[in-house]
């Protein structure tokens, strides 16, 4: 059942447009993510929706009881409120009446014969029980917990930015509402309080509707997924992994039709050249036809955004670590700390908020001196050093103007020289946009620049403070795929488990007390030996699982996998075959969409038969080679 109906949606900041004309509805318990470049509107739309910002046309259609409780990218507390009058901010009647329930308690205590205070209190306890403000109040001092917040008096104007993030967290989160709105809601928390709030928000009864780069969290919660590109919105039913799916498939589509109306309008100009009289009336729709095709524009080339930048020659020696300890009010961070580094090491620092993991980064950056112990800088090192908060951006300089007080001149991977403004189209910033200032980019789009500004100085070690925050998934991609192929050494700090997943073969866990813990492969492996050790030590062991007998070897294929295995080369080669004559009636089908439609399809499904015979026959080749082993 429709809860909300968003009608001709339309927002423009000066001559750029966000999106025109967008038409959707939001339906009960979905769980929607909006996807899409930084710039294109995600949470301008997102704003429109909870009725912060105003649209320039298109309305919003709902019931007229209709509550929606919105979490913004970063929220800010100016009053004296205290965690627990945060809370309940949005709610004042119940917070009041809370309070004068509280105080009646106290009064009572001191004359607890007085029978007017008994029947006060008797008639608050009936309000708070038809408020349900009971399970309120329980709810968020368990949610608060949970989110880490244990002080529930102290002013939330004196907390961190992550911590007041908890805090607005939890305040969205108990509000009964029909739309609950988050904006980046993973952003400046640790990653157990992620997984906590995915596996919250998993559960949750109501509508979702947020914006979040944390793939992970997207594939685990979401239900359906909007994507907003050059603007216009693409709706997919399914997680994350299906949108992927489903948009390789429409954009496939996309070309394929724009194969076809090319090809027709090569036969329609072929035509016309020849001199065709406009006689008859078929003669002139034919005509008009070919005008009519020559005035169409296809699918817009997707600009994507291009990290192909150099790198400076990197030595053997990058950093020596050697027995480093630091300590921040009384609070041990780490202690006797060592680690050599490598020029190809990829090294992910994990751990809980305020255990030091900046802390640690900025020490071994030279920019904090440790209260024992050294870092060595190795004398060929260049460092690219991208900060959470990017301090030293000036919002009065132009875009340009900041990427040209690192460089006019660049060089990319195969040498090619690249001037400031080349780059930043590379960076999907248009030639008009360089002349904006940079008060006027959004959040993603000033971590964009920040990261090319990091990037200009073609560093040979990176270190990387939150990349994840506010940057766009496909910018993240591209991203992962440059790391990839960097030829120096990277250090991260992230609670983006599927980055860490990705680009980290190495982890310096901060465990609290000042343990490092070093710990060899991605987040997800480390996840799992961290949750087996937990396991073990609140379960014991039984001695059926101590003395689980050995697995004896496979000495030969089962009379199945033989029989599988003798025939799966000719089933691959036939899929191929297959695959290839479908292609071949594709491109003959010319203009007849239904018949290219269809036959598209079923050469998906070819291809998704000739993936699982690949793998199968991955599985079998490995079999076969430990057979072989077993047998010398």
């Amino acid at each position: 059942m429709s809860i909300l109906s968003i009608e001709h949606l339309s927002k423009s900041y000066g001559d750029k447009v966000l999106f025109h004309d967008l038409s959707f509805t939001i339906s009960e318990k979905q769980r929607i993510g909006v996807i899409g470049v930084n710039g294109t509107g995600k949470s301008t739309l997102l704003k429109i929706i909870a009725n912060i910002e105003s649209a320039d046309a298109g309305e919003l259609l709902h019931a007229k009881d209709f509550q929606i409780e919105y979490l913004p990218q970063s929220p800010f507390f100016e009053t004296e409120d205290t965690v627990l009058e945060a809370v309940f901010f949005g709610d004042a009647p119940l917070m009041k009446l809370q309070r004068e329930y509280e105080r009646a308690i106290v009064k009572l205590e001191r004359d607890s014969m007085n029978e007017k205070l008994q029947n006060q209190l008797f008639r608050l306890q009936q309000q708070m029980d038809a408020m349900n403000a009971w399970d309120a109040n329980t709810t968020a001092k368990t949610i608060l917990t949970k989110l880490g917040i244990t002080d529930l008096e102290q002013k939330v104007r004196t907390m961190s930015g992550g911590q007041q993030k908890r805090v607005a967290i939890a305040k969205a989160l108990i509000q009964p509402v029909d739309l609950l709105i988050l904006d980046e809601p993973t952003n400046h928390i640790d990653n157990d309080t992620v997984e906590w709030l995915e596996d919250f928000l998993g559960k949750y009864r109501g509508a979702l509707l947020m914006v979040t780069h944390d793939r992970y969290f997207l594939n685990r919660v979401t239900n359906r997924m909007i994507e907003l590109d050059q603007g216009m919105l693409y709706s997919y039913e399914g997680n994350y992994e299906t949108f992927l799916e489903k948009k390789a498939e429409r954009q496939e589509r996309e070309v394929s039709s724009e194969q076809k109306r090319q090809n027709l309008l090569r036969r329609e100009l072929a035509w016309l050249k020849r001199g065709a009289k406009a006689r008859t009336t078929k003669q002139k729709a034919r005509i008009q036809r070919a005008h009519t095709l020559q005035e169409q524009t296809g699918p817009e080339d997707k600009k994507v955004v291009d990290v192909s930048i150099g790198s400076t020659r990197l030595g053997k020696k990058v950093l020596e670590i050697e027995g480093i300890s630091k300590s921040f009010n009384n609070k041990l961070l780490f202690k006797d700390f060592s680690y050599l580094v490598m020029p190809q090491d990829r090294l992910g620092i994990i751990g809980k908020n305020g255990t030091g993991k900046s802390t640690l980064l900025n020490v071994l950056a030279g920019k904090i001196q440790p209260d024992e112990g050294t870092v060595e800088t190795g004398s060929t090192v260049q460092l690219g050093f991208y900060t959470q908060n990017h301090e030293e951006m000036d919002e009065n300089l132009r875009v340009i103007e900041y990427i040209r007080e690192v460089a006019e001149v660049i060089h990319t991977k195969d040498g090619q020289a690249i001037t400031a403004s080349q780059m930043l189209e590379r960076f999907l910033f248009t030639p008009s946009a360089q002349w904006t200032y940079i008060s006027r980019l959004s959040g993603g789009e000033r971590r964009r620049l920040y990261l090319l500004r990091v990037l200009m100085s073609e560093p040979n070690v990176l270190f990387l403070d939150e990349p994840t925050n506010d940057l766009d998934i496909e910018t993240l991609s591209v991203l992962e795929d440059y790391l990839e192929q960097f030829p120096g050494a990277v250090i991260t700090v992230s609670h983006d488990r599927y980055f860490l997943d990705r680009t980290m073969d190495h982890l310096f866990a901060l465990e609290g007390d000042g343990v490092v813990r070093r710990f060899d492969g991605d987040y997800s492996s480390y996840l799992e030996q961290k949750q087996q050790e937990e396991a073990q030590e609140i379960r014991p062991q039984k001695i059926s699982e101590i003395e689980k007998p050995k697995k004896e070897k496979q000495q030969k294929l089962s009379y199945k996998e033989q029989k599988e295995w003798d025939t799966i080369e000719d089933r691959i080669a036939s899929l191929e075959e297959k695959h290839e004559a479908i292609q071949q009636q594709i491109d003959g089908a010319g203009s007849d969409f239904g018949i290219v439609d269809g036959l598209f399809r079923e050469q998906q499904e070819v291809a998704k038969a000739l993936e699982e015979a690949m793998n199968r026959w991955e599985e079998l080749s490995e079999l076969v080679e430990e057979i072989e082993r077993n047998k010398q």
